[in-house]
């Protein structure tokens, strides 16, 4: 098989930028069971909302406060979107998953998911499935760069380099700040934590705030290049279910080398033998659970 290295090199950019985006959503979700073990199964609804938040806001708002000219820009709704979407995740916390913090994984993924299904629901009533075109994306992001072996698009660049900082900011955030050890120790041990004085239901609230948010910024960073759509998240969210698993459940470094690795193979895959592309991910998911069942950075128990 005789494959120009120019298009290798093309494909694996392309395969890295899906893999930066896989990070960035599947960040949320293990920063979620991480630290609150809860399979958050809404987290793809979450990332449709942030998308829906930012062409709403660009579309829509300038109507509803009766001036045509108000809009909610590409970059006012990176900040927006994961603030609306982190938001509806602490209404969601605080009424319902606080409730089940103390019961089996299994209730805590049975609620996520009816949530899933309620807000997909509602969206498939009032838009397009077929989605919609985000049309925000700043000119300054228009047109391509010259990578000596192919022209790059300018968006899909800043969406890597965005998707990447976000990702090792958290885990710096997590990993090796003050606020991020009493995360940790409010989970592992949250008597002894409450002991010291610090209010454990605010450090989770806040952690199902942060989680949720990175998933509405996922959808924000992901509008511009994909239709907005009802069914975004659905879509998206077995795969990402798929990144976590392979790094090893609640891990942060493991949810975010995984899924630049695994959008990088897949990327690659379609090069040399694209009917594998779509599957891939789940072989590899498969193989490694035989391995190791907990993850290529999890915990054995």
């Amino acid at each position: 098989m005789d494959i120009p290295l120019q298009a290798i090199l093309s494909q694996a950019m392309l395969g890295l930028n899906n893999g930066a985006f896989y990070a960035l959503l599947s960040l949320g979700l293990a920063v979620i069971f991480g630290m609150l073990n809860v399979v958050n199964f809404a987290h793809g609804a979450f990332y449709m909302l942030g998308a829906f938040v930012a062409l709403l806001g660009y579309d829509y708002l300038g109507q509803w406060l009766g001036n045509a000219d108000m809009r909610l820009s590409f970059w006012a709704a990176l900040l927006v979107a994961p603030i609306v979407v982190g938001l509806l995740g602490v209404i969601v916390e605080k009424t319902m998953l606080q409730r089940l913090y103390k019961v089996d994984h299994l209730y805590g993924l049975l609620l996520t998911f009816g949530l899933a299904l309620i807000f997909e629901g509602v969206f498939t009533n009032y838009f397009n499935v077929a989605g919609e075109p985000y049309n925000a994306k700043p000119e300054v992001l228009e047109g391509a760069v010259n990578l000596g072996f192919m022209f790059f698009p300018k968006y899909r660049l800043f969406s890597i380099v965005l998707s990447l900082t976000v990702c090792f900011g958290v885990w710096y955030l997590i990993e090796r700040t003050r606020l991020g050890s009493y995360l940790r120790a409010g989970t592992e041990n949250p008597d002894v934590t409450r002991a010291f004085g610090i209010d454990v239901p605010k450090l989770r609230t806040f952690t199902y705030f942060l989680g949720v948010a990175l998933a509405g910024l996922a959808g924000v960073v992901a509008a511009p290049i994909y239709s907005v759509s009802p069914k975004m998240g659905s879509d998206l969210i077995i795969i990402v279910f798929a990144v976590v698993v392979i790094g090893g459940m609640g891990s942060i470094m493991g949810a975010i080398l995984t899924g630049l690795a695994l959008g990088l193979l897949e990327g690659l895959v379609k090069v040399f033998y694209p009917p594998l592309a779509n599957t891939v991910i789940f072989i590899v998911m498969a193989l490694v659970l035989l391995w190791r069942p907990a993850g290529l950075f999890g915990k054995e128990a």
